[in-house]
C-alpha cells in the first residue's frame, strides 16, 4: 500500500494498493547524486494545489513543501510549535489565537504574514472553490481575524474537539500567488506550489516524475535536511518499483505484501535495505453506490448485508495481503479507541447472503443465472483503478462468489485521473478505495448526510441517528463520552453496511542503508530526520 505519512487531515483517498499511470516513468533516469532521497509514487497527483487537492500522494509531495502552524511531536504526539511560536485557547473553547514567527518567507522570497492564514481560511470556505472534504472541517468558524501582521485569531460558533488541529494545521497557501484574479480551482500554482517548507518545487515532468530541491534559506535549522534534494518517480507497477529499488535507482519504497513475505527476504537485499512495518490510520473497503437509478438493489439495507456476507474478507487478507493486514468490520481504525471492538467480524456465509436477498425479493425467477426484481436485473459495474494487480484480484475473487450467488458483475478498469472524476461525480456502481484517517478521527466529512453532494460521501448514506451522533460529538471533548457516541455510530455502520469494509493493511517500507538515524513512530517515519551516511 501505499500511504501518505505527511497529512493528517482530512480523509484522504488511497488506491485499492496500487493505483494507475502509464509505465513510461520507468525509462527515467536516477541522478547519481547521493544526496537526492529517490522516492517512487505509484499515482501521480491531480494537482499539488493544497486545498483541492483529495488523495494521498499531493500529501506525500506537498510534506516537503509545506509547514503548518503547528505539528505534532513524533514520539507524544502532543502539538508543539511550527510557524506559530505560541497559541492560547479560551476556556470555552471556542477562541484560538495563534502567534506567528516573523522571519519566515515563501519560497520565492515574499515574507509569510497573518494575510497568508486568512486568505487561506477564506478560500477554503468559498462555495466556488473545490474544497468541499476539506471545507466541512471549518465550517463552524464564524469569525477569522488579523488581529496584526503576525497574530490571527479563529473564533467557533460552537465547540470542535478537532479545533487545534484544523486551524493549527490549516494548509496555508501564499496569498500574493492565488490572488491574482485567476480560477483558484485551475490555478497554475497547482502545478508550480510555492511553500515556506524545507523543500522548494523545481519540476513536475508528467507522468514521469516530480522534483524538489532543498530550500537553503529554511528558517527552522533544528529540521534542516541532511539531504538536498527529492525526486519522486511515478512507476504504477510495484513489480517495477522493485527492480528499480534493487538497481540503486530508488532509496524508499512501498511493498506490496507478497514482496515482503517473498521477494526481499535475501542476505543481499537486507544486507543494502533496512525493513519497516507498522499501521497507519485508514481502511480499505468496497462501496456500494445508493445513488444509482440503475443499481436500485444497493438502496435496500438487507441486500448491502448480503453484499458483505459473499465477500470473503479472510480470505482476502490471506492470499492479496498475505496475512499481514488486520480485518476490519466499520469506520474507524482497527487500532483507534473510536473502534467498537464488541461488534464481530462479518463472515463469509453464502448461504445466510442468499437468504437475505430472497427476504429483500431478488430473485431468478426466469431460470437464467441472475436475479431480478420488478424487471431489474441484479447486474452492476465494479470500478477499479487501472494497473492494480491487487484490485484487479480482488474483483476477480467477488465477481465470481457474486455470480454464484445470482449476482451479474462486470469489471471496469480506468487510469487514476478519470477513477478520481467519476468517484466525484458519483457516477459509479460499486468502487473499491482506502481511507486514510488520523488519531482522532471524526467521520463528518465521510458519513454526513451534507457531504452527499459536495463532500466525500460518495456512496450517499443518509441516516438521521448517524447525522445526530456525528454532530454531537464534534462538541464533546471529553474522550470517553465521544467514544461512547461513536461506538453507536460503528454499530449503525455496521448495521447498514454502505461499505464493505476490508481491513487495515500494513504500511511495508523498504529503504537504503544508506540513510541513517531512522526511526519509526506510531505514524510511521519522518524523513526530514534522515542522515546521508558518509
Amino acid at each position: 500500500m501505499e500511504l501518505s505519512h505527511s497529512k493528517k487531515y482530512p480523509f484522504r483517498l488511497i488506491a485499492a494498493l496500487l493505483c494507475s499511470l502509464i509505465l513510461s516513468a520507468c525509462a527515467v533516469e536516477a541522478p547519481k547524486d547521493p544526496s537526492t532521497l529517490l522516492f517512487s509514487l505509484s499515482a501521480e497527483p491531480d494537482t499539488l494545489n493544497r486545498l483541492t487537492a483529495t488523495d494521498a500522494y499531493e500529501g506525500t509531495v506537498n510534506g516537503f513543501i509545506f509547514d503548518a502552524l503547528i505539528e505534532r511531536d513524533n514520539r507524544t504526539l502532543e502539538y508543539k510549535p511550527k510557524l506559530a511560536t505560541q497559541w492560547e485557547v479560551s476556556d470555552d473553547k471556542l477562541t484560538y489565537t495563534f502567534h506567528l514567527r516573523n522571519d519566515v518567507k515563501w519560497h520565492d522570497g515574499k515574507p509569510f504574514t497573518a494575510d497568508d492564514v486568512i486568505y487561506t481560511f477564506q478560500q477554503i470556505t468559498n462555495e466556488k472553490v473545490d474544497a468541499g472534504p476539506l471545507r466541512n472541517y471549518y465550517k463552524d468558524i464564524k469569525n477569522a481575524e488579523k488581529l496584526d501582521d503576525y497574530t490571527v485569531r479563529f473564533t467557533y460558533a460552537i465547540p470542535y474537539f478537532k479545533a487545534l488541529e484544523f486551524v493549527g494545521g490549516i494548509p496555508v497557501i501564499p496569498k500574493h500567488v492565488f490572488d491574482d484574479g485567476q480560477d483558484f480551482n485551475n490555478h497554475p500554482a497547482g502545478r508550480r506550489p510555492i511553500g515556506t517548507g524545507p523543500f522548494k518545487f523545481k519540476e513536475w515532468n508528467t507522468n514521469k516524475n516530480i522534483v524538489l530541491e532543498r530550500n537553503e534559506a529554511y528558517w527552522d535549522k533544528e529540521k534542516f535536511p541532511d539531504y538536498r534534494r527529492v525526486l519522486f518517480k511515478i512507476i504504477p507497477d510495484s513489480t517495477i518499483v522493485l527492480q528499480v529499488l534493487k538497481k540503486g535507482e530508488l532509496d524508499v519504497a512501498n511493498l506490496r505484501p507478497i514482496q515482503w513475505v517473498r521477494q526481499t527476504l535475501g542476505e543481499g537485499f537486507n544486507n543494502r535495505f533496512a525493513r519497516h512495518q507498522y499501521y497507519l490510520p485508514g481502511y480499505r473497503y468496497i462501496g456500494w453506490n445508493q445513488q444509482r437509478p440503475n443499481a436500485p438493489f444497493f438502496k435496500d439495507k438487507k441486500v448491502r448485508q448480503a453484499l458483505s456476507h459473499l465477500v470473503n474478507r479472510q480470505d482476502i487478507v490471506n492470499k492479496l495481503e498475505f496475512g499481514l493486514a488486520k480485518l476490519t468490520n466499520g469506520p474507524f481504525w482497527v487500532f483507534g479507541y473510536e473502534y467498537n471492538r464488541k461488534l464481530p467480524q462479518i463472515l463469509f456465509d453464502p448461504a445466510k447472503a442468499k437468504l437475505l436477498l430472497e427476504e429483500a425479493g431478488w430473485s431468478d425467477r426466469d431460470n437464467d443465472g441472475i436475479r431480478e426484481k420488478d424487471g431489474v436485473k441484479f447486474e452492476f459495474t465494479f470500478l477499479i483503478p487501472a494497473g492494480s494487480a491487487s484490485a484487479n484480484r480482488l474483483a476477480t475473487i467477488l465477481k465470481k462468489d457474486l455470480e454464484d450467488a445470482g449476482i451479474s458483475m462486470q469489471i471496469q478498469s480506468m487510469e487514476w485521473a478519470a477513477f478520481v472524476n467519476r468517484l466525484n461525480a458519483k457516477d459509479f456502481d460499486a468502487v473499491t478505495l482506502g481511507w486514510t484517517g488520523s488519531i482522532d478521527e471524526d467521520p463528518y466529512q465521510i458519513w454526513h448526510s451534507s457531504q452527499i453532494e459536495k463532500g466525500s460521501n460518495y456512496t450517499g448514506f443518509k441516516n438521521e441517528e448517524a447525522d445526530r451522533i456525528m454532530e454531537e460529538a464534534r462538541t464533546v471533548f471529553d474522550k470517553e463520552r465521544r467514544t461512547q457516541l461513536y461506538n453507536r455510530f460503528h454499530e449503525i455502520i455496521y448495521d447498514e453496511q454502505p461499505y464493505t469494509f476490508l481491513y487495515t493493511g500494513a504500511s511495508l517500507l523498504a529503504r537504503d542503508r544508506r540513510f541513517k538515524n531512522v526511526q519509526v513512530y506510531k505514524l510511521g517515519v519522518d524523513f526530514l530526520e534522515w542522515k546521508v551516511a558518509q
